[in-house]
């Protein structure tokens, strides 16, 4: 069965619970599982790295490359 299948098959079954409790652990499985998968992703930069990102940002604010905060926000709630 292929993964398509498979999780189907899991929509199907998890449809049909009815106690919340299961579907409460199922939740905090997802999560957890999700979180787990996420941080395994993610790669600590060198300190060469971090001071290059500092001095970009310092060079990109000098030359006025910036957006303001309250234009993402609006962006955001567009």
């Amino acid at each position: 069965m292929n993964i398509e299948a498979r999780k189907i098959s899991f929509i199907q079954e998890f449809l049909q619970i009815q106690n919340e409790e299961i579907i409460d652990l199922l939740e905090k499985l997802l999560k957890q599982k999700k979180k787990e998968q996420s941080d395994k992703n993610v790669k600590p930069m060198s300190l060469d790295q971090f001071n290059a990102e500092i001095d970009r940002s310092l060079y990109d604010s000098e030359q006025g490359n910036i957006t303001k905060a309250s234009e993402l926000k609006e962006k955001w709630n567009s």
